[in-house]
């Protein structure tokens, strides 16, 4: 069981926020910056040919992993996704006990390469490990979920539960068709998830009180179109991890397969610093202490931001003066009554 993630934002030291701003007056020929702008992502609706699992490990249970990919072409603050599924027939929506999302570079990003993999290849799959700052879960409230049912009947032609096997033995055929619920989960990231630029899997994983979730295949990303470069779906349980095997290549020769989800976000930085830095106060709860606090939590985000090639050293300039511009962090007459009352006097 992961701990629980710290989202607090530590403070830069005033010499550091000084530092920032003494370059401002060199900044305020920059044209203004755009508009929100949203970002979104789909592989479209299930298409009924093949459902895999993907639950967290409980009492006697392995946990098992199905990840499918998508292209990020500029930074993303990612908020919401969805994904599609199988519950069993009968079993209530209150059946959906924890829900975890992960976020996996592509192989061989955050993998060991000098070891001999136990499948047939790993070039295009998932990374050993997963992105841990990108990892939300139920359990540590980082994530909220609701489900919602789409089909109260809804079958698929074949399906991957047990039989995920370390080569030669890989090939099973999958373990034959499924009928259950067909389910929507709908997860929002608190805090929300930042990626740069890069080519990543979206690995959702639910828990049920009895029964297995089945992730259900779809077709090819059409939100935006297909992109150069889509990869398939991949699963591996506790026992092959940390390779995986694609569904529809190694195990089923039927695929390759695709995963029914969704992703939905922000583009433009000053849209992210509102989200990650509001003005009403930290966004792990509470008010900002002072103005300052507020100016050097945005300060280190856009420092972040930054390094991580989403703005420019320059324009953290321009968003720290924006921030120190702002009255964000600062009291009005009803959080400091005392100095109004004496302000009244003065009058």
């Amino acid at each position: 069981m992961k701990t629980q993630r710290d989202y607090r934002i530590p403070l830069l030291n005033p010499a550091s926020i000084l530092a920032i701003c003494l370059s401002l007056s060199a900044l305020l020929s920059l044209p203004p910056r755009a508009s929100a702008s949203s970002f979104s992502f789909s592989t479209g609706a299930p298409d009924g040919l093949i459902g895999t699992l993907s639950r967290p490990a409980s009492a006697g249970l392995v946990q098992t992993e199905t990840a499918d990919d998508f292209v990020l072409n500029e930074c993303v603050l990612i908020n919401q996704a969805t994904f599609t599924g199988l519950l069993p027939l009968g079993a209530p929506l209150s059946s959906i006990d924890r829900v975890e999302v992960e976020i996996y570079h592509v192989f061989p990003v955050d993998s060991d390469t000098n070891r001999t993999p136990a499948v047939v290849t790993r070039t295009n799959s998932p990374s050993d490990v997963e992105i841990d700052d990108a990892t939300r879960d139920t359990l540590d409230s980082s994530l909220s979920a609701n489900a919602t049912v789409v089909n109260p009947i809804f079958s698929v032609l074949n399906s991957v539960v047990n039989n995920i096997n370390k080569s030669p033995n890989q090939f099973t055929g999958g373990e034959g068709p499924v009928t259950g619920t067909e389910v929507t989960i709908t997860v929002t990231f608190d805090p929300p998830i930042l990626l740069p630029a890069d080519h990543y899997f979206f690995r959702p994983e639910a828990g049920l009180s009895s029964g297995n979730f089945l992730w259900l295949s779809a077709p090819k990303p059409v939100s935006p179109p297909l992109f150069v470069g889509d990869l398939q779906s991949w699963i591996r349980n506790d026992n092959l991890a940390p390779d995986w095997s694609r569904i529809g290549t190694d195990i089923t020769h039927e695929g390759p397969f695709n995963a029914s989800f969704s992703l939905s976000g922000v583009t433009d930085a000053l849209s992210i610093i509102d989200q990650l830095v509001p003005c009403s106060g930290p966004a792990s709860g509470g008010t900002w202490k002072n103005h300052g606090q507020y100016v050097s939590s945005v300060a280190h985000v856009a420092q972040n931001l930054a390094e991580q090639g989403c703005i420019s050293q320059q324009e953290i300039g321009q968003i720290v003066s924006d921030a120190a511009r702002s009255s964000c962090g600062k009291p009005t007459k009803h959080q400091n009554p005392q100095k109004h009352q004496k302000h009244q006097k003065h009058h």
